[in-house]
């Protein structure tokens, strides 16, 4: 008898068990897996691209998006090869995803190109209105929003760092991107501050490594001279030039990101970008429940980093400041 009750026992709780396996896997299947598209304007092993699109993954994940489980992300690296961009942007439109996260202009513009439906976060870009990827910050419209990189206040800024750590510095050549609306608005803004600090300005126009070397080593020729870099992905590509050119004459430079003084640049300030894509993963978050992008205000910078590399300021024969010193965030020694 009592073996017949454990009998029936273990067979209603098998039962139970098995009723409950479909229930399990129909909750599993009610879970739609969701798709975003990433498209990186940095080449697979930069490191700086790769730190971005980590912070990006891990703010995802801490919001409850795991991929693989419920989310499934495409990546896509496109250094800054143009047309490889618009090929990348292309491949993740067809695979129609959820939305696609852009990091930088020129992967925005490749993935408007591609589709003006498909919900955009992006991270990184200078000047998203002027652009003309969104209508407005409060109100972006369309399919894009996302995090700006820069403002043009900061342009101001870098030729007072410059000034603050160089006083000797009496001319500045102003690296840019000529082609972009940022390379002209930056260039404005260092010229209104440039009376006020002695200092007289001109412009160099990034194209390629020959007209890089042939400009800086032309202005290095009269004395007094420093360097602004500017933000743009040609100063991107030519970093390492950039940084050696400026030993290469002992010209002091200023540069946009922090990545900069850590190959051995001189000083840096400029928005933390990393930050940036680990808030856009808020974003992502928001547009995958359902918000679009044309409601959510385009968000200014939030957190700034200042570099100084004081290896490379005893090369120049510089001492640097201790209020700049006591501002940094970094100081590498």
């Amino acid at each position: 008898m009592q073996f017949d009750q454990l009998k029936r026992r273990q067979f209603i709780t098998l039962l139970g068990g098995t009723a409950a396996w479909p229930l399990v896997a129909r909750a599993q299947q009610g879970e739609r897996m969701r798709r975003i598209g990433v498209l990186m304007n940095r080449a697979a092993d930069n490191s700086e691209g790769q730190a971005r699109l980590a912070a990006f993954q891990k703010a995802l994940q801490q919001l409850g998006w795991n991929d693989g489980r419920n989310v499934r992300i495409d990546i896509r690296w496109a250094g800054t090869d143009v047309e490889r961009e618009r090929r990348h942007a292309a491949e993740l439109v067809t695979l129609a995803p959820d939305l696609i996260l852009a990091g930088g202009s020129s992967s925005v513009a490749a993935v408007q190109q591609a589709s003006r439906t498909v919900p955009i976060v992006f991270a990184g870009v200078g000047d998203p209105v002027g652009a003309g990827f969104v209508d407005s910050l409060a109100r972006p419209g369309g399919n894009s929003t996302g995090f700006m990189a820069f403002e043009y206040s900061l342009s101001g800024k870098w030729l007072e760092l410059l000034k603050e750590v160089a006083p000797g510095v009496k001319r500045a050549a102003v690296l840019r991107d000529a082609a972009n609306p940022l390379g002209i608005g930056e260039f404005s803004a260092i010229q209104t501050v440039a009376p006020s600090l002695g200092v007289e300005v001109s412009a160099v126009n990034l194209r390629d490594a020959d007209a890089i070397e042939r400009s800086i080593a032309a202005f290095a020729r009269s004395a007094n001279g420093g360097l602004v870099v500017g933000v743009s992905a040609i100063a991107t590509v030519y970093n390492d030039l950039i940084i050696t050119l400026a030993a290469r004459h002992k010209l002091p430079a200023v540069y946009s990101n922090r990545f900069a003084v850590t190959g051995g640049g001189l000083i840096s300030y400029g928005s933390d970008l990393i930050d940036q894509f680990a808030r856009a993963a808020g974003y992502v978050d928001r547009i995958l429940k359902g918000e679009k992008p044309a409601d959510l205000p385009v968000q200014a910078p939030t957190k700034y980093e200042l570099a100084v590399n004081l290896k490379t300021a005893k090369a120049l024969g510089l001492d640097v400041p201790a209020s700049v010193l006591a501002r940094a965030d970094e100081v590498i020694e």
